[in-house]
C-alpha cells in the first residue's frame, strides 16, 4: 500500500479546509504516481507555533536536503 501523506501545520484551519486539501492531495497523488484512491491515506498533525521549530523544523526540515523536495522560505 502507498502512500501515506502526513501534513503538519499550525492549528487554525477548518475541517472544510482540511477536507479540501485532502481531496487535492489525493487527486495529485493519483495522477502523478498512478496510485489508486483506496491505497492513499492522508493525516493532519497540528503543531502549535511555539513548538514548530522543535517538533517540525529541526527533525523534518533541517539537514534533510536529500529528502526535502520543497524547502520553506524561512529559517530559525
Amino acid at each position: 500500500m502507498m502512500p501515506h501523506i502526513i501534513v503538519k501545520l499550525i492549528p487554525g484551519r477548518t475541517e472544510e479546509q482540511k477536507k479540501e486539501l485532502t481531496d487535492k492531495i489525493v487527486q495529485a497523488v493519483m495522477e502523478t504516481v498512478d496510485a489508486g484512491e483506496s491505497s492513499i491515506s492522508v493525516s493532519f498533525e497540528e503543531v502549535p507555533s511555539e513548538k514548530w521549530e522543535e517538533e517540525v523544523y529541526q527533525p523534518d526540515i533541517l539537514g534533510k536536503d536529500n529528502t526535502l523536495y520543497k524547502k520553506p522560505g524561512y529559517r530559525y
